[in-house]
């Protein structure tokens, strides 16, 4: 497969992006042959940049977001620097930008301005709350719309909040910035227009959080905080087996409950205890029940207890660590890890999710700090006294 079989090979992105929401979705249209040149301000960058030195010296954040871009310094400030984006933008497709907010609009790059002279262009603005509203103003950073949300209320124990282990707000408004973003590139191919994306990173969160939502339809209860158990069926969360480890499993029916008392626990009695005669008395009797499966689990270590929930054909999943997934046996088997280059050689990354029979995805280098600001200057029309002048003043 040759990489003109890519879906969006032959457009190009131009991005006005830091942290996480914006870079992951413009990885994402990277991976499907997009170019994205990443725009950096100089001598700074993307502020993720600096968030850690954990993969040879880089930051994990920037290694998980910005394979396959191009990096250049630009001054959006300075006259020239403005003037080198709206050249750019005259042959681009996609512009997506998570500045503060305001911050483009007074740079000239608002949609409005933008789409008037480039009627092509598909913008993706995105922000925490959106354009418009009374908190469109407010500084959101990802675990600000996690508490917003409602996340954090459902999350955690009864006695504590607890946020997600990993950036899920900047997550859902980056995929759906995407998502977005390829269905207002298909409609330009219908009828030849661009379109405006007002992109919030609140109203993303808030759909990933429908079920607790609609739970709480018309003033009933939220789910509650239940730690790693779910919070409405009983059993299905994490059990200690007796050689210290944890294993997971959950039961989603009657038919499923039959069998983990025979099967499982090896007790064919509870099937018949009326305490546990359903999901809703399961639950409402869930610490008697804890303690009858892990008495059975004590004797038993954590792989004799998948074991026979496996012959059982019982759900359960190991509680890995983050060296347990590096070396996961089924993404080991489906060859879903490769290498990307990177300023400080290669790194291990992991395909995108979606192994496509007609192409592969790009799996091009992370860049430096400014690395192809000549290069696209150059493919502008400047010349090497030009870009020179242009460093001199600060603009790239």
């Amino acid at each position: 497969m040759s990489s003109s079989d890519r879906p969006l090979e032959g457009i190009t992105v131009i991005s006005l992006e830091h942290a996480i929401a914006a870079p992951f979705c413009t990885r994402q249209l990277a991976d499907l042959g997009a170019r994205v040149i990443k725009i950096e301000r100089p001598g700074v960058g993307d502020f993720a940049r600096g968030y850690d030195s954990r993969v040879n010296g880089l930051s994990s954040h920037f290694v998980w977001t910005n394979r396959s871009k191009q990096s250049l310094t630009l001054n959006l400030k300075d006259e020239e620097g403005r003037r080198v984006i709206d050249q750019l933008l005259q042959e681009a497709d996609v512009l997506v930008q998570n500045l503060a907010p305001g911050a483009a609009a007074g740079l000239g790059l608002s949609a409005q301005a933008l789409q008037a002279r480039h009627p092509r262009l598909v913008v993706c603005d995105i922000s925490g709350y959106g354009e418009d509203g009374p908190y469109r103003d407010k500084k959101a950073y990802d675990l600000l719309i996690q508490s917003e949300a409602g996340f954090l209320s459902v999350t955690g124990t009864p006695d504590d909040v607890v946020k997600a282990g990993c950036s899920i707000a900047d997550i859902a408004a980056g995929m759906y910035a995407y998502s977005n973003i390829l269905a207002a590139l298909i409609k330009r191919g219908r009828d030849g227009r661009g379109s405006h994306i007002d992109l919030s990173m609140l109203e993303s969160l808030a759909e990933w959080m429908s079920f607790p939502l609609y739970y709480a339809y018309q003033g009933a209860s939220a789910p509650l905080r239940s730690g790693a158990e779910h919070a409405t069926i009983y059993p299905y969360g994490p059990f200690s087996a007796g050689d210290g480890k944890t294993v997971m499993l959950g039961l989603q029916n009657e038919r499923e409950w039959k069998v983990f008392c025979e099967q499982v626990l090896e007790d064919a009695a509870l099937v018949s205890d009326e305490r546990f005669s359903s999901n809703a008395r399961r639950h409402e009797h869930r610490d008697v029940l804890r303690q009858l499966i892990l008495d059975v689990f004590a004797g038993l270590s954590a792989e004799q207890v998948a074991t026979r929930l496996d012959q059982a054909q019982i759900a359960n999943a190991r509680v890995n660590t983050m060296q347990e997934l590096w070396q996961h046996p089924q993404l080991a088997a489906r060859q879903r890890w490769t290498e990307v280059d990177t300023p400080v050689g290669k790194v291990a990354a992991l395909l995108p999710p979606g192994a496509n029979d007609s192409y592969d995805y790009r799996m091009d280098a992370i860049p430096a700090l400014g690395q192809h600001t000549d290069e696209i200057l150059a493919s502008l029309g400047y010349d090497a006294g030009q870009i020179a002048a242009l460093r001199a003043r600060g603009a790239v």
